[in-house]
């Protein structure tokens, strides 16, 4: 008589990783809001050099091009929830080494340049990872609701929260800065030790050279039509909002708009209020009219970003639908981020999602400093219309690819993968 199979039982994460991941999320968004702050205004105490204090934030955003493709690498072969603790861990270590200098009256330029740096590091360390860990904390049918409320807090803590704290902080004093941003990283690693679930990818994967591996995340990005697309298309539109982003102070202070700075800080505001909003719409929104057209509000949002600025009189009084087209900027970025984050999690093998979503964000994000840079040439040498008309001529060249290739078909099958 044959023994009767053995029956393998799935036991589903449980529902309170949800709530960590999304308190983690809230944390870790204040803390680094606060560091985009405080960093360069402490650069700003040795240095009134503008060329020296933007280092600052060159070098904070430096690792998404030298080190992504390794990182996805690691976030591959080691267990995900340990990368993010070790990024904590290494968020903490430069606060303590900040403050002690801060309190000291040791601080220097290299100094904050190599915790700028650092913090970039750690920063794509745990964006890679906690990009990649949705899948083994959290049961498939919840993924889009989860990635909605996490897609909200980064948008209400680094648009709404986080640079008011930080200027608060900062004006308080430097080591309060510091010691309670330190305090909120402790806060974050002890939150990932709660989570359960196993969180090791790759059992039984053949371990190749590192150098292989990344063509592997970069062969499966550039081999898959979808997701191919997906990645030129947020390339292009997230630098047309670099572009809106470099120019978009002096043009709107110092230039046509002749705001104050607490005007200019509401305008900025009206971004960060778009996405929330967005994330509430984003469900509705797919049930109505599908997850293709969901997605093509981002289009249509960074579109008007860089065009209204393009066309309206040179007054005050055109704040208001300058301030508008962030707003749906906004409500677009936040739609297409949570769409595209679930296409993500369900087409893309559980094993090469570090790989794959450290190329991904590569060549999406890789375009965005030289956007700023020509961005900035053109204001300057042919007005700022012509600056932003440029970005909204290419930002409607992304209508073709995108209806011709981001289809509900494509879309289905990379549901059912």
């Amino acid at each position: 008589m044959s023994s009767p199979a053995a029956t393998t039982v799935v036991v589903a994460p449980p529902r309170r990783n949800e709530w960590i991941l999304i308190a983690f999320t809230i944390f870790t968004n204040l803390a680094d809001a606060v560091m985009k702050i405080a960093l360069p205004l402490l650069a700003v105490r040795l240095t009134d050099s503008p060329a020296l204090v933007a280092a600052v934030a060159v070098l904070m955003t430096l690792p998404w091009l030298t080190t992504a493709l390794h990182i996805g690498v690691l976030v591959d072969r080691w267990n995900r929830r340990n990368l993010m603790v070790g990024a904590e861990v290494t968020r903490i270590a430069a606060m303590a080494v900040l403050l002690v200098t801060v309190l000291t009256g040791t601080t220097s330029l290299p100094l904050i340049y190599v915790v700028a740096f650092g913090l970039g590091v750690a920063e794509v360390i745990a964006l890679t990872s906690a990009a990649s860990i949705v899948p083994s904390a959290v049961p498939r049918a919840r993924w889009q609701t989860v990635t909605a409320r996490v897609t909200a807090m980064e948008y209400l803590c680094n648009g709404f929260l986080g640079a008011p704290l930080g200027g608060f902080l900062v004006a308080a004093g430097f080591a309060l800065a510091l010691g309670a941003t330190g305090l909120v990283y402790v806060l974050g690693a002890v939150l990932l030790l709660l989570l359960a679930g196993q969180f090791a990818p790759g059992a039984g994967q053949e371990r190749r050279s590192v150098g292989v591996e990344i063509k592997d995340g970069l062969r499966f990005l550039w081999r898959t039509p979808l997701l191919r697309t997906m990645a030129l298309l947020i390339a292009v539109m997230a630098g047309c909002w670099s572009a809106w982003l470099a120019i978009i102070p002096v043009y709107a202070v110092s230039g046509p708009l002749a705001l104050s700075e607490s005007q200019f800080g509401l305008l900025m505001t009206a971004m960060g209020a778009g996405g929330v909003v967005g994330t509430l719409l984003v469900g509705p929104v797919n049930r109505l009219l599908g997850r293709r057209w969901s997605m093509f509000a981002d289009i249509i949002g960074s579109f008007l970003l860089v065009a209204v600025p393009a066309v309206v009189p040179a007054a005050a009084s055109s704040a208001v639908p300058v301030a508008a087209a962030a707003f749906v900027a906004g409500v677009g970025g936040t739609m297409w981020t949570v769409n595209s984050r679930v296409i993500i999690q369900s087409a893309v093998p559980n094993h090469m999602l570090g790989r794959f979503n450290a190329a991904s964000r590569l060549v999406g994000w890789g375009l965005t400093p030289v956007a700023a840079l020509i961005a900035g040439v053109l204001a300057q040498t042919a007005g700022y219309r012509v600056a932003f008309g440029v970005f909204a001529a290419v930002c409607l060249c992304l209508v073709v690819p995108y209806l011709k290739v981001v289809t509900d078909a494509a879309l289905t099958i990379a549901d059912q993968r």
